[in-house]
């Protein structure tokens, strides 16, 4: 019995350490997201360019997709460790609502490849 205590407390330290790793991981991605796509962005302000306004959108977009699968995925993780039917019905609605962002999200990105190979400046 002191073995599968012991195991379940390192379990849910590993699971702990991995959803903290997963939420660092999208936010780092939005930060890198912001710095590059921010530096194109004020370029834009001097030059302005369709064809460069969509690329940068579709870059950041990219990024912010990605984002959310990091959170997505550090969500489920803590609600492994701790799965209250009060946290099992946070879990359900952030990733609902995380599913559906991603989902419009990747249908814009989508738009918007299709309007940059059909634009020219």
């Amino acid at each position: 019995m002191e073995l599968i205590e012991h195991l379940e407390g390192g379990l849910n330290f590993g699971a702990t350490l991995l959803k903290i790793l997963l939420e660092a991981l999208g936010i780092f991605t939005i930060f890198i997201g912001v710095v590059f796509n921010g530096r194109q962005s004020i370029m834009l302000l001097s030059h302005p360019s369709t064809r460069a306004y969509i690329r940068v959108r579709a870059r950041f977009g990219r990024a912010l997709a990605l984002a959310l699968e990091f959170q997505l995925g550090a969500d489920i993780l803590s609600t492994a460790v701790a799965p209250s039917y009060e946290a099992l019905g946070k879990l359900g609605a952030i990733a609902m609502i995380r599913t559906f962002l991603n989902y419009f999200l990747a249908k814009e990105l989508e738009e918007l490849k299709e309007e940059d190979v059909h634009n020219i400046d």
